[in-house]
């Protein structure tokens, strides 16, 4: 294989940490947060359907995580290989992990294509047996299951573009698609403009026309801006060794996110168990948390090459004021969100068109589970840190210590007292344990560091 450098340096090796940090984050942080409100613009006309039409997306949440859990699990893992390929000078390599890395999302999006088609409708029999909700969600996650590919597509083309740190191109994908679904939202939702009223459903047809066209503004931007990879497209196979490699790294993204949905399933049924309304703000919350994860996770997603990257150039130093300022910059955001969440709840709350009951059950909870958002912060960046550098389990092993220990059994034996309120205390108490464990494990990984840098 060649290990010729290339032409001109990559700027993940070269430019102050500071400013490469920032203008790779920039874009993928306003490009997540149009994402976020596109999430809320998606719900706030649903809910205007009805409560029932609100409690068949949140429903369907689970199994929608659990659909992207694979894409950006798989996602993360060659991403992550590319950026340390071209950072040890093997570009060769790096374009044979991009074959793999799309053989592999192609062969996913068809799994779960055939699932939806098949039981989208008994999933949410086995949640509810109110038949307006399973008739919405039902038409919901068919559609969404059922014509998958563009959107494990669309991820794929995005992660190639992060992985060689042209975030600003990736960036007008994720705006490209999210654009289009805002627009067509109102009109297959409520048949405005001529075109027809489907409902829940129509939630579902504009969210797919916006990953297709996604994925084809990603196959232009990928053949145009993304020299490092070219030739890419036309290696896609499998290759074991590479494949094996992919999931070593990307397989704890894929476990968590799995993990994350399983608990969403059983969170549903406890607070089904009280009352609708209460799954209707599980929901919500979700929904309105992602204007505060979604900048974090597009800091993390400029932050993962940069540590590849040089951490594969034996450029160590870089890599610790890399992660110190992502903690920093992390931490602070996160505590601007616990503050909102604190103050305006049920402002947050109207975009959703909620009844007393969700506003009053709503209010309280929002302003219960937002205290744990720094720690999450933190949590996050850990977590990546010790993905990028060798070290992917260590998440994992934080995220079951999480969900499957703290999260679930707090919010069951919580549960028992019959009242609501105390369930939503399960989110602090897990994000605690979770920020003891990301601290040891990235104090861990970083002597690791220390100890790669003297030798």
């Amino acid at each position: 294989m060649s290990r010729e450098p290339a032409s001109e340096p990559n700027k993940m090796g070269v430019l102050p940490i500071g400013k490469l940090l920032f203008t790779m984050a920039l874009p993928m942080t306003i490009s997540m947060l149009f994402q976020a409100f596109y999430n809320i613009v998606d719900s706030f006309f649903v809910a205007q359907l009805s409560q029932d039409a609100m409690n068949a997306v949140s429903l369907a949440f689970p199994m929608q995580s659990l659909l992207i859990a694979f894409s950006i699990g798989t996602g993360v893992g060659m991403s992550a290989l590319i950026s340390r390929s071209l950072g040890e000078k093997k570009p060769d390599k790096a374009r044979e992990v991009a074959g793999t890395g799309i053989f592999l999302e192609l062969l996913m999006a068809a799994v779960f294509c055939v699932f939806g088609l098949l039981f989208a409708r008994t999933f949410f029999a086995l949640q509810t047996k109110n038949e307006t909700i399973i008739r919405y969600g039902g038409d919901y996650l068919t559609f969404v299951m059922g014509i998958c590919f563009f959107l494990y597509a669309q991820v794929t083309l995005e992660r190639l573009l992060q992985s060689v740190g042209r975030t600003d191109k990736s960036m007008l994908i994720q705006l490209s698609g999210a654009i289009v679904n805002i627009i067509l939202d109102p009109l297959f939702i409520f048949g405005y403009a001529g075109f027809p009223r489907l409902e829940v459903k129509g939630a579902a047809v504009a969210t797919v026309i916006g990953q297709a066209v996604a994925t084809g503004v990603g196959i232009l931007l990928n053949l145009k801006y993304n020299p490092d990879l070219k030739g890419a497209f036309r290696m896609v196979r499998f290759r074991r060794r590479i494949a094996a490699d992919i999931y070593r790294i990307g397989l704890p993204s894929i476990l968590m996110q799995s993990i994350g949905s399983v608990v969403n399933f059983c969170m549903n049924q406890i607070l089904i168990g009280f009352t609708e309304a209460a799954t209707a703000v599980y929901g919500a919350y979700f929904k309105l948390q992602s204007f505060i994860f979604m900048p974090i996770f597009g800091l993390n997603s400029a932050m993962l090459p940069i540590i590849s990257y040089n951490y594969g150039a034996g450029l160590y130093d870089r890599v610790r004021q890399t992660y110190k300022l992502s903690i920093t910059a992390a931490v602070g955001y996160m505590s601007l969100g616990t503050a909102a969440f604190l103050l305006i709840p049920g402002v947050l709350l109207g975009i959703f068109s909620p009844s007393q009951e969700m506003l009053d059950i709503g209010t309280r909870a929002l302003r219960i589970i937002s205290v744990h958002f720094p720690l999450a912060g933190f949590c996050i960046i850990a977590g990546s840190v010790c993905q990028a550098i060798g070290n992917p389990f260590h998440s994992l092993v934080i995220s079951i210590c999480r969900q499957v220990v703290v999260l679930l059994p707090a919010a069951y034996l919580l549960s028992l007292s019959g009242i609501l309120d105390n369930v939503w205390y399960c989110f602090p108490l897990a994000e605690i344990v979770s920020f003891a464990l990301s601290f040891f494990f990235l104090r861990k990984t970083v002597t690791g560091l220390r100890a790669q840098a003297q030798g």
